[in-house]
């Protein structure tokens, strides 16, 4: 059985991962091994006062999303951007599949679920006009 859809939900600590079709689902969490939990900008310094995903991580979570068709790359901040331009700079056969990137908090895995399939039928609906 192929489960074609993933939704990941990712901050800088951690990525779940939802594979699924309308049968099935399986997850998987990867966690990051930066130790940089926040970094706070002080007055009169250069920058955003964010540290950048480690790269490993990333890597981790492009792997784990490569077998499937399609992706919607979700969360509450910044990662989910960092891993869109991740995603197109080092796998463009990944990032054909990214098909949207939404802001989410911090849901539960089942919600997340519900959330993203909900989504993919907003999406084959619009592809079936």
């Amino acid at each position: 059985m192929s489960l074609s859809h993933v939704v990941v939900w990712i901050d800088h600590q951690e990525a779940h991962v939802i594979q699924f079709n309308a049968e099935a689902s399986a997850s998987e969490i990867i966690k990051t091994n930066s130790k940089h939990k926040h970094v706070h900008q002080k007055s009169g310094t250069l920058g955003a006062g964010h540290a950048s995903l480690d790269l490993n991580f990333l890597n981790d979570v492009v792997q784990a999303v490569s077998g499937t068709s399609e992706i919607l790359i979700v969360g509450p901040g910044s990662a989910k951007l960092e891993l869109l331009k991740h995603v197109h700079k080092h796998d463009a056969k990944v990032s054909e599949k990214v098909v949207g990137i939404e802001t989410v908090d911090h849901p539960t895995d089942g919600q997340l679920l519900a959330y993203a399939k909900k989504y993919f039928i907003r999406v084959d609906n619009l592809r079936a006009l």
